[in-house]
């Protein structure tokens, strides 16, 4: 559903049926929520029923049976889920953006993919392993390790990247690959103390061969010159870096919602120790702590919806947003991280020391947050350097955008 209010970023408003979907699904989800954290994955029964709400489809071109969102339904509905529960949202968030990169691949490897299974889920990382061999025409043997994969254990397909060295030795020799499921082993090693539930795990693959169709050159997603023939999806016509960066930024405003819903819910009838406030709701130092974290919290919805219109009118007018644009866009996810977080420290102050005991969800909440905010493409330092630089006329990236 769109507007047209020309030089407003409110211009384009997310999808209320698909945002419905998660909602509907958050009581279950904070049902599951300390299963998955305990289990170290998200609990089977709420990947079956995200599953089955298409929302690991968000992301997938309508040709393929998915629902090719906007990037303002994407981001709301993924904050949904995430209000939920983080460590979910944070599944949802890799599982429907790998699957719709999948579908910028060459249309072979698509057809490999979702020829088979349409409703396959696709996890994966960047992060690139340099054991790489061509031993025949048409594909590498590959081994590796890949760290910090999150939602692999419910994935059937894993993009991981691969170190593959140019002619032209100024191209980012990075590529992505895609493996079966069964091509590759999952290691135990995301033992933290946030997202405790994203089974962000190491995936092994011990010299597996991987075809050139399931091959694409990381320069080519940055340049947005996709191998697909399907040049008109919706995700084609996205910067690809700006979305990876600032959908990791969605969960946040999930987790301030919650820790704000459970302070309204709670705080406003607590006694305050050691003074005369009967209730908090009296105490103005509780008012201005909740009214500092509600604005943070505003604000941050607020960058969030001008991202979403700045990609989903550049996606409409079929041009790639400028360099000042993008690194704006790089600089927001963290700003938006950063407000999300500051806003969960407030409510946890607000709410006294309790909200630290382990069976409290707001220290979930607050774990889930500073381990988020902590992921390399949403760091708040390495943004503001780019867009910086940008703004000084410097355009010897630091970061590729």
């Amino acid at each position: 559903m769109t507007q047209s209010i020309p030089g407003s970023f409110l211009a384009v408003e997310p999808n209320p049926e698909i945002v419905s979907r998660a909602t509907a699904l958050v009581p279950m989800i904070r049902e599951y929520a300390n299963q998955g954290a305990e289990g170290r994955r998200v609990a089977p029964e709420v990947i079956k029923e995200l599953d089955r709400a298409d929302l690991f489809r968000l992301f997938l071109p309508a040709r393929l049976g998915g629902l090719e969102a906007s990037a303002a339904t994407i981001f709301e509905t993924l904050a949904e889920v995430s209000r939920g529960d983080g460590s979910t949202g944070w599944v949802t968030t890799l599982l429907s953006s790998a699957a719709g990169y999948v579908s910028t691949f060459p249309d072979q490897a698509q057809h490999d993919i979702f020829g088979a299974n349409p409703r396959a889920r696709v996890s994966g990382t960047f992060a690139p392993t340099t054991q790489v061999e061509r031993v025949v025409e048409g594909g590498y043997l590959v081994s590796g390790r890949w760290p910090y994969s999150s939602g692999s254990f419910a994935a059937d397909w894993l993009t991981l990247g691969l170190l593959i060295p140019r002619e032209n030795p100024d191209e980012n020799p990075v590529s992505m690959a895609l493996f079966p499921r069964d091509a590759c082993r999952i290691e135990p090693s995301w033992f933290v103390t946030g997202l405790t539930g994203t089974g962000s795990d190491t995936v092994v693959v011990d010299n597996q061969f991987v075809p050139d169709h399931r091959i694409q050159p990381m320069h080519n997603m940055l340049d947005g010159e996709w191998l697909t023939s399907h040049k008109e999806d919706r995700v084609a016509g996205w910067p690809f870096s700006s979305l990876v960066s600032v959908i990791l930024a969605a969960p946040q405003l999930g987790l301030a919602r919650h820790a704000l819903e459970i302070t309204r819910a709670k705080l406003g009838d607590k006694r305050v120790t050691n003074t005369a406030y009967r209730q908090a709701r009296l105490s103005p130092t509780h008012q201005l702590n909740v009214a500092d974290a509600a604005t943070k919290l505003h604000l941050a919805e607020l960058a969030m919806r001008r991202v979403a219109h700045d990609i989903d009118t550049a996606s409409a007018e079929r041009r790639r947003p400028d360099v000042e644009t993008r690194a704006r866009i790089r600089n927001d996810t963290g700003v938006i991280a950063d407000l999300c977080k500051e806003s969960i420290g407030l409510l946890l102050t607000a709410n006294g020391s309790g909200s630290f005991a382990e069976s409290n969800v707001l220290s979930r909440i607050w774990r889930d947050s500073e381990i988020a905010n902590r992921h390399a493409h949403v760091t708040s330092g390495i943004g503001r350097e780019a867009y910086g630089r940008i703004l000084l006329g410097n355009h010897d990236h630091l970061i590729e955008l």
